[in-house]
């Protein structure tokens, strides 16, 4: 936990662990999100308060433009996982993967207390996981979406001893 320079200690928020199926026959994707945002203030250059979700409408008839902090990062990312999941729901559709979630409200700061809590959950909660997708990314413009595919400090390696 954080120490403030007059000693006073803050407890982390906590990291939000989800799932939702348990089919052996399906992959486990684990979706990864975060929910804090950096500061801003409506005279950094808002046109709407920073804090209030604000829709305006876009330029087709049938879409909306939504203006607030963390609507690109990383909360909009964050609704788009859980709005698929209840659309399949909704649908009645089988899920095509076991989904899990790890959402947490301390990425802009380091991620406080994140490689603790994957530590001690790597034998239980991600035991099970196939893939992993880091959906922390932004629109590059109104027609593309960023696709991360890749990360800083990730290795992979295939060894193979005869």
């Amino acid at each position: 936990s954080p120490q403030l320079p007059d000693g006073q200690v803050l407890p982390l928020p906590s990291v939000i662990l989800g799932e939702l199926g348990k089919d052996p026959q399906k992959p486990t994707v684990c979706f990864y999100g975060h929910v804090d945002v950096q500061p801003a203030k409506e005279e950094d250059g808002w046109n709407t308060h920073p804090y209030t979700l604000t829709e305006i409408d876009g330029v087709h008839l049938f879409l909306r433009n939504l203006y607030g902090r963390g609507a690109t990062d990383n909360k909009g990312p964050v609704l788009a996982w859980i709005n698929a999941v209840e659309t399949f729901r909704a649908l009645k559709l089988a899920m095509p993967v076991n989904f899990k979630f790890v959402i947490e409200g301390m990425e802009e700061a380091g991620s406080l207390g994140l490689e603790k809590l994957l530590e001690e959950e790597n034998q239980s909660f991600f035991s099970d996981v196939d893939y992993i997708v880091i959906s922390d990314n932004l629109w590059l413009s109104n027609k593309k979406p960023a696709l991360t595919y890749g990360s800083r400090g990730n290795a992979c390696f295939f060894v193979e001893v005869k």
